[in-house]
């Protein structure tokens, strides 16, 4: 799946609406795209609509943890089919596992497990320290600066209202000033309603948490998508939610990436609330190689 580019939905259409199933089976569903968007899925998208999937077979119970393999491109011209698997509705933790298909064939899948909040220990890693979201620029608005001479379809994506708000201090500079430490912040929200579903809430920030991420593995190396023979995509994705939050506030995205080997690259990502609560923690491993140059 491609986590470059998010698609952008239409102006009149909100990311809810985008992401709503249909149920066609007991256990399964099919999901569009958005109309006219070239290249790949996000691979967000397929994240927030597979977990709506599963939670389509779960009564009450809240997702703790997601694991998710992405194994083929997504075509955004086709729609999804969601097959829910009802691994096993246990006395604690109820598991489900989605596998989604195009033309017949797998190009994604999910398991996740659900269970009733309860108290219990806590403690908690302290959000980083960094500059506030009302002290920073809109992240779109700084890429359609930066991107002005970029190819038409860029720059025809730039120029679209996106689903998720993000503000970031550099957003993406290293286009521009080169390799930089593989560390990254930003702060981002839904940019329409969500409502009152605390289910909802969390399946737009799966949604948004592939974004930004494989380019943190990217800033050591001074390579970004649109470097010559540069290759680059999603291969598994992985979410811990610990409590519930309203994505329509700002939250903070904080990631780093400790290794990159192999043609792969591993980013670890901690979602915060404004207020300091960490709600959610993220991994991913990404693909990064560069292709020999065609003769």
């Amino acid at each position: 799946m491609n986590a470059a580019i998010p698609p952008e939905d239409e102006q009149d259409e909100t990311l809810v609406e985008t992401l709503q199933l249909e149920r066609i089976e007991e256990n399964l569903f099919r999901g569009p795209s958005p109309a006219n968007r070239p290249g790949r899925i996000f691979g967000g998208q397929v994240i927030g609509q597979s977990l709506l999937a599963a939670y389509e077979t779960v009564d009450t119970r809240v997702c703790h943890s997601l694991h998710c393999y992405f194994i083929r491109p997504g075509d955004p011209t086709v729609p999804i089919v969601f097959e829910v698997d009802r691994s096993r509705d246990g006395g604690s933790f109820t598991t489900r596992r989605v596998v989604a298909i195009q033309r017949g064939k797998q190009i994604f899948n999910l398991a996740a497990s659900f269970k009733d909040p309860e108290e219990g220990f806590f403690h908690q890693a302290p959000m980083p320290t960094g500059p506030h979201w009302s002290e920073l620029r809109d992240q779109t608005e700084m890429m359609r600066e930066m991107l002005k001479n970029a190819p038409e379809e860029a720059r025809r994506w730039l120029a679209q209202k996106p689903p998720i708000e993000m503000r970031s201090a550099d957003a993406r500079t290293y286009f521009l000033s080169g390799p930089k430490e593989p560390v990254a912040q930003h702060w981002f929200r839904c940019n329409s309603p969500v409502g009152d579903d605390a289910h909802m809430h969390q399946v737009i920030l799966a949604y948004a948490s592939d974004m930004n991420l494989l380019s943190t593995a990217m800033r050591p190396h001074g390579v970004h998508w649109q470097t010559p023979q540069f290759q680059s995509a999603s291969l598994d994705h992985a979410m811990w939610f610990h409590k519930p939050s309203d994505f329509n506030q700002w939250h903070l995205y904080a990631h780093d990436s400790p290794s990159a080997w192999d043609g792969r690259g591993l980013i670890r990502g901690s979602i915060y609330a404004e207020d300091g609560t960490l709600v959610a923690s993220v991994a991913q491993e990404g693909l990064m190689r560069m292709r020999e140059a065609k003769a």
